[in-house]
């Protein structure tokens, strides 16, 4: 019962992530309004290539947490720059931030103090220790999990735990891309293969789980029923990594043009005659 709590609580956060990101293209796509031309005096400023916009938008600043609260260490623009092999303590200084990070305890809490509220796992019952029993089961699936998926298996695959964002192409060629980084991933030299840490990982995060929750909830159709959905969430978080810079460049092109049509107005408003 716990686990499918869970697995459909994030299979509605992947919903509203793949919604979200759905957002973004609609976004990107539509056209801006045409800026007013220039006088024959003023000095014209080249228009930028339909090249040039799409490498801007693919080298877009990559927020370390999304929503200033997920951690998003992990992800990078797939630029020459950020296609070099990491080392492995570099991979589990990924994981390490993973787990260790402020906001994935506050998700671990949040997640047993839902489970507390709806029963989940009846067998831990109801007070402050099942709640620490709870809050321990989410804390030991975060650790399991991170480190898997971004240490222990990329280090012995040489494969790069990170998420390359694409950045450039049409909105809907990237959210295909996006989706698919849940089975595709790179190996450290830089080709494409199967994405066994992110696949497996779970699958031995889930596996590892059965030794610690309750005996009743250990078993088979459970743990793969959930690694299925956890794949789907995959897809959704996928979404926020690649589009979230293009809503953060949005933002900031709508606050600059607020600046603009303000020092406008300042400039255009008629001066009081002193008396």
């Amino acid at each position: 019962m716990m686990a499918r709590r869970l697995t459909m609580f994030r299979l509605w956060i992947a919903l509203v992530s793949l919604a979200m990101s759905g957002w973004c293209a609609c976004a990107q796509e539509k056209p801006g309004s045409p800026e007013p031309k220039a006088g024959t005096g003023a000095a014209q400023t080249p228009a930028k290539t339909d090249a040039e916009v799409k490498d801007q938008e693919a080298e877009d600043e990559v927020p370390k947490r999304i929503f200033w609260i997920i951690p998003n260490f992990m992800t990078a623009n797939d630029q020459p720059q950020n296609q070099g092999p990491l080392t492995a303590k570099e991979k589990f200084n990924i994981a390490w931030h993973q787990w260790w990070d402020v906001s994935a305890h506050i998700g671990n809490v949040l997640q047993a103090a839902i489970s507390q509220a709806a029963n989940g796992i009846p067998e831990y019952g109801q007070g402050w220790g099942a709640f620490g029993e709870r809050y321990a089961a989410q804390e030991g699936d975060q650790f399991t999990g991170a480190m898997l998926i971004y240490g222990v298996l990329p280090t012995v695959l040489h494969d790069d735990p990170r998420y390359f964002r694409k950045g450039r192409g049409s909105a809907w060629s990237r959210i295909g891309y996006a989706a698919s980084r849940s089975v595709i991933c790179r190996t450290d030299s830089g080709k494409n293969t199967f994405n066994i840490p992110q696949v497996f990982g779970q699958l031995g995060q889930a596996s590892i789980s059965l030794t610690y929750y309750p005996q009743v909830n250990r078993n088979v159709g459970g743990l793969f029923s959930g690694w299925a959905i956890n794949q789907i969430y995959n897809m959704g978080w996928n979404q926020l990594k690649e589009f979230t810079p293009d809503l953060g460049a949005y933002l900031n092109r709508r606050r600059q043009k607020k600046h603009k049509q303000a020092d406008v107005k300042d400039r255009r408003s008629p001066i009081a005659p002193s008396n």
